[in-house]
């Protein structure tokens, strides 16, 4: 069984999940800086995806240095 998540935005590997009341969705690293602050607004839960190094939105460390 193939389990490779793809973002629900681009045709990229997905590196995270969000959790959300309504349902899930699958961000790559580009896509959840970008929405990452607003999907925390909505209650989403962030989770990346086994196998996959944390994505630098998850760094608040490097997260200045990626914008």
């Amino acid at each position: 069984m193939n389990t490779t998540a793809y973002c629900d935005r681009c045709p990229a590997r997905a590196r995270v999940r969000a959790a959300l009341p309504a349902g899930e969705l699958h961000f790559c690293n580009h896509h959840i800086r970008e929405h990452r602050d607003r999907l925390l607004e909505a209650g989403a839960q962030l989770i990346t995806l086994p196998g996959r190094p944390a994505p630098i939105a998850e760094k608040p460390h490097l997260r200045d240095l990626a914008a």
